[in-house]
């Protein structure tokens, strides 16, 4: 893999399985020093105003693994698009990290984008249970933010199968239970 033309974009989030944005390559692999969270507030994509969504950003943990999916692009119009999906509209902001092969054998940088608490979009932590009423709760203009969390954990068991995430999947065991239950109620309404 040739790491020296155009810029590495990691994503960890809907980017792993909706870019929205032309590439030249693409791999899985991880960042160190991070944890997935989802304490990041939407109020465009998966969420209003009134009730916003969840989606995830990455905060600092030590001894963290992030597991994603990396893209080489080298058109002027991948980071523009970048800009406004998670910057403007997102409250994101962008930072330089390291990308590891899920074989551990390369490594080269890359941007990613992250939301801190200071932006002000962030919900911050809660517990699981109701970070997964909520997501089960909101709706955007790209979808349900369901559709957000079971995506991205669908890509993580099928393309990177060895992911450890208990966050993520905590969370996605919650939620499927919630649609359950909220089924049964209403099947028996």
């Amino acid at each position: 893999m040739d790491n020296n033309n155009g810029l590495w974009i990691f994503g960890y989030g809907s980017l792993c399985w909706n870019p929205g944005f032309e590439y030249t390559k693409s791999t899985t692999g991880f960042v160190k020093g991070f944890a997935r969270r989802f304490w990041q507030g939407n109020t465009t994509h998966r969420g209003t105003t009134e009730k916003p969504g969840r989606v995830a950003t990455l905060v600092e943990q030590k001894e963290g693994i992030v597991y994603g999916r990396v893209f080489q692009v080298t058109n002027n119009t991948a980071l523009p698009y970048l800009q406004k999906r998670e910057c403007s509209l997102g409250g994101y902001l962008t930072i330089i990290s390291t990308f590891h092969t899920r074989d551990g054998n390369r490594s080269f940088p890359v941007i990613i984008y992250i939301a801190t608490k200071e932006n002000q979009h962030w919900l911050g932590e809660a517990s699981l249970r109701n970070i997964a009423k909520q997501i089960t709760e909101c709706s955007g203009s790209s979808g349900h933010n369901v559709e957000y969390l079971l995506r991205l954990a669908d890509f993580m068991h099928n393309y990177i199968p060895e992911a450890q995430d208990e966050h993520l999947f905590t969370l996605e065991l919650f939620v499927r239970s919630i649609i359950k239950e909220q089924r049964s109620v209403g099947s028996r309404s």
